[in-house]
């Protein structure tokens, strides 16, 4: 064989080589083959709800008797006799004191104090022999079966007020009661020193455990939503003017992970951890509650855990 005969050979080799050789394998030189890598985000998830949402103003007040009376002598003298102590409950008319109303030379019956409600005596300020004036009160009593709580509030919130608004009620005395109350009585003036008016709120006390004087922690209950559709506050992204959530969507390339859809959404009332959506988003929706932050629209992400969606009702405590 000469040398272009064997030439031609290794060329017809070469030829049927290189048509043998499959499509799809690839070189493995690594430099001439770069796969493009396809970042998948780790996302926690949570559900909205649809239920109730209520706002409050957390304020601070006292617990008092809702009547108290000062009982006073029908005439000036000594004080000769006083029938009871702080504490003691009386009667209405009930004979709590006596009077001698005897001058030097003169001598005249004694006169009778008589309690001008039933109720506590909360407060005896004088003892027998003082001297006393019919302005000078001799005990104080008080209905301790009708407590209320005095207020005060802001104002700037006055337009949220109205008779007959709920509220909670706690004591440190027992943390772990809530008691029900509810505006009575709305002062009319602001006063000008503090800018605040005063407010009343009568209390129910079942258990009997409060006590006048006592500190309240309130909750007032300015406005109930129901019907509304709610998230946890912390789905809510506010970047240059812009509030939106991140839904999580089924990714229409592959089918073993999901997508991000950036959600413009419009919020409402913010309380606690409840967060009220306006519009933008359903119930039942499911959006991502942590690892949002490096999140794009319709970036692909990977949920690893799910987070409970809020209580539909809401309980103010």
């Amino acid at each position: 064989m000469n040398k272009k005969s064997l030439l031609l050979v290794i060329i017809t080799i070469l030829i049927f080589w290189s048509a043998c050789k499959k499509p799809d394998q690839k070189d493995p030189n690594p430099a001439e083959n770069t796969d493009e890598q396809v970042t998948v985000f780790a996302v926690s998830t949570t559900t909205a709800v649809q239920g109730e949402i209520k706002d409050y103003l957390e304020l601070n007040g006292d617990i008092s008797a809702r009547a108290t009376v000062d009982t006073y002598a029908d005439t000036a003298g000594k004080l000769k006799n006083i029938y009871v102590k702080v504490g003691d409950t009386v009667r209405k008319d009930q004979i709590i004191a006596d009077v001698d109303p005897s001058r030097p030379g003169m001598t005249f019956a004694s006169s009778p104090v008589k309690a001008s409600i039933s109720g506590t005596v909360t407060e005896v300020p004088l003892q027998i022999g003082s001297v006393i004036t019919p302005n000078l009160p001799i005990a104080r009593i008080s209905k301790m079966d009708e407590l209320q709580v005095v207020i005060y509030v802001a104002e700037r919130f006055i337009s949220k007020l109205s008779i007959g608004l709920p509220a909670v009620i706690k004591s440190e005395a027992f943390p772990d009661i809530s008691f029900e109350g509810k505006i009575r009585e709305i002062s009319p003036v602001v006063d000008k020193v503090s800018r605040t008016i005063e407010v009343k709120l009568s209390l129910i006390d079942s258990t009997n455990k409060l006590k006048s004087g006592m500190f309240a922690k309130v909750k007032l209950i300015t406005e109930e939503k129901e019907g509304i559709v709610k998230v946890p506050s912390e789905v809510l992204i506010t970047r240059f003017g812009e509030s939106y959530v991140f839904v999580i969507k089924n990714s229409p390339l592959d089918s073993k992970t999901d997508v991000a859809e950036k959600r413009s959404v419009v919020s409402g009332l913010r309380i606690d951890n409840q967060l009220e959506i306006l519009n933008g988003l359903e119930e039942g929706e499911v959006v991502v509650i942590r690892g949002q932050t490096l999140l794009e629209d319709d970036s692909p992400v990977k949920v690893v855990s799910t987070v409970a969606p809020l209580e539909s009702s809401d309980t103010v405590e």
